[in-house]
C-alpha cells in the first residue's frame, strides 16, 4: 500500500531497520533513551501527568534483546510483524510493534472469552495481530510517529496499514494494548472498539522521602508498612541495589534462577529465555535497577526494574527462599525509594494487584483498542465492551475511596 509519496511495508526482525530511525518514532523527545540529569517531581496536589512520555519498552534494543534472545519468536507464538512507513527517501516516520500470534498468552489483556466465542461460532481466532510490547503491561505509544509535518498522515497510514496487515495475514483480529491515551482515542476515531482496564501506581506528589510518603498516610497504614519493612529485614537479609556497570553475569544467573521458579509455578512457561538478560544488561545496563536480596552469603530474591524518564516500571520477581512481606519491600517499597531519590513522578508495579493498594499504589485507567474481521463479532463485543468500560470506571472510583492516606491528601 502506497500514497504518492508514503510507502507501508512490513519486516520481519526489528533489525531489519536501523535502531536510531526507529527511536526517533518511539521516544521523539529522547530518542537516543538518554536519561535526563534532572527530574522533577509534582508539588504536592498537583495533576500528575499521563504516562505517556519516554518509557525503554519501546526502544529499538529492548525489543531487539527479545527477538535475539528468542523469547519473542514466532516459534513462542510471538511472529515479528513489524509495520513500518517510510517516505520517497526512505526515512522511517511511524512504525508499530506488531506479532503474529498463535495463542493468548503473555499480553496482560484477556481475550480467551473471545477466542472461545468466536471458536464456537465456527470461526478460527488464531492467528491474530497483536500490537505491544511482548510480556510488557506498560502504557506507552503503539502508533510509532516521527514530529514533523507529515506526522498525520503517517499515523493515518499507519493505522489504515494495521487493518491491511490483518487482512493479508489471515487474522481474525488486531489488538493494540496498553496504549497511550492518545493512540486509543486515534484508534477510537478510526472505528475501533475502545476497552479500558485498571492497575496501581505509586504516584509522587513532592514526597522529600519515603518518611515523607509515610507521613501522608493514614496512622494505621503507616504503621503497618513499617512493621513489614521491619519483618523483611529480618534474618539477617542484606538488600542490594544494582544498576549500570553494578549489574554482573552472577546477578543474572541468581536472577534467572528466581524468574524460572516463579515462572513455573505461577504461569507453567516462563517467557524470557536467559540470553535475554545478558542482552539487556549489555545494551541497556543504565536503564535497568535490580534489586536482589541475600542471606548467608547467597541471593535468594530479587526484583527488575526498568528506569524511564520519568518513571520506574516493575516487571519481574522470583525468590527461592519464602520470607515475610520481602515481595513487598523488593517490588514496592525498595521502588518508592528508589523513585524518590531519583525524583521520578510514578512507580509502575505491573499488571492487577489490589494488596497495592494499601501500600501506597493508586488505581489508575489502562486502556486497549480491537479490531476485528468479522462484523458480528465486533457487533457483539461492543456491548460487552461498553458495559465493562462502566464497570471499570466504577472500580477505579470505589478504589480511590479507599486509597490510605490521609483524609485531605
Amino acid at each position: 500500500m502506497s500514497s504518492p509519496q508514503l510507502t507501508l511495508r512490513t519486516i520481519r526482525a526489528i533489525e531489519e531497520i536501523d535502531a536510531s530511525q526507529w527511536d526517533i518514532c518511539a521516544n521523539p523527545q529522547n530518542p537516543a533513551g538518554l536519561l535526563p540529569a534532572h527530574k522533577r517531581a509534582a508539588e504536592p496536589g498537583a495533576q500528575l501527568e499521563s504516562a505517556e512520555s519516554h518509557n525503554p519498552f519501546l526502544s529499538h534494543r529492548f525489543l531487539l534483546a527479545l527477538e535475539r534472545s528468542r523469547s519473542a519468536a514466532a516459534r513462542q507464538g510471538w511472529g515479528p510483524t513489524h509495520l513500518i512507513v517510510e517516505d520517497e527517501s526512505g526515512q522511517l516516520l511511524a512504525c508499530a510493534p506488531c506479532y503474529l500470534k498463535s495463542h493468548s498468552m503473555g499480553e496482560y489483556v484477556f481475550d480467551h472469552a473471545w477466542a472461545d466465542a468466536y471458536e464456537r461460532a465456527g470461526g478460527a481466532y488464531y492467528p491474530k495481530l497483536q500490537v505491544a510490547v511482548p510480556f510488557t503491561p506498560v502504557t506507552g505509544p503503539r502508533l510509532l510517529v516521527a514530529e514533523g509535518a507529515r506526522a498525520a498522515e503517517a499515523r493515518d497510514m499507519l493505522i489504515a496499514g494495521l487493518e491491511a496487515l490483518r487482512a493479508q495475514t489471515g487474522a481474525s483480529s488486531t489488538h493494540v494494548t496498553f496504549p497511550s491515551k492518545a493512540d486509543w482515542d486515534f484508534l477510537g476515531e478510526a472505528g475501533w472498539l475502545k476497552r479500558t482496564g485498571k492497575q496501581f501506581h505509586f504516584l509522587n506528589r513532592g514526597y522529600e522521602n519515603f518518611d515523607g510518603f509515610l507521613a501522608a498516610l493514614s496512622s494505621r497504614k503507616r504503621k503497618n508498612i513499617r512493621k513489614e519493612r521491619e519483618a523483611a529485614g529480618a534474618s539477617g537479609i542484606e538488600v542490594h541495589m544494582l544498576t549500570g556497570a553494578d549489574l554482573l553475569e552472577e546477578h543474572w544467573d541468581a536472577f534467572f534462577a528466581f524468574y524460572m521458579d516463579t515462572g513455573t509455578r505461577k504461569w507453567g512457561q516462563p517467557y524470557l529465555t536467559r540470553a535475554f538478560f545478558t542482552e539487556i544488561g549489555r545494551t541497556m545496563p543504565e536503564r535497568i535497577l535490580l534489586v536482589m536480596a541475600k542471606r548467608a552469603g547467597r541471593w535468594i530474591a530479587g526484583a527488575i526494574n526498568f528506569i524511564g524518564d520519568d518513571a520506574l516500571y516493575g516487571r519481574n520477581w522470583g525468590c527461592i527462599e519464602d520470607h515475610p512481606f520481602l515481595h513487598f519491600e523488593l517490588c514496592y517499597y525498595r521502588a518508592i525509594d528508589f523513585a524518590l531519590e531519583h525524583r521520578l513522578l510514578r512507580v509502575e508495579a505491573g499488571a492487577q494487584g489490589e494488596h497495592k493498594l494499601a501500600r501506597g499504589y493508586e488505581p489508575v485507567e489502562t486502556f486497549s483498542a480491537h479490531e476485528f474481521a468479522d462484523p458480528r463479532m465486533t457487533h457483539a463485543i461492543a456491548d460487552y465492551l461498553e458495559r465493562e468500560r462502566n464497570q471499570i470506571e466504577a472500580e477505579i472510583e470505589i478504589y480511590g475511596e479507599h486509597v490510605p492516606f490521609k483524609k485531605g491528601q
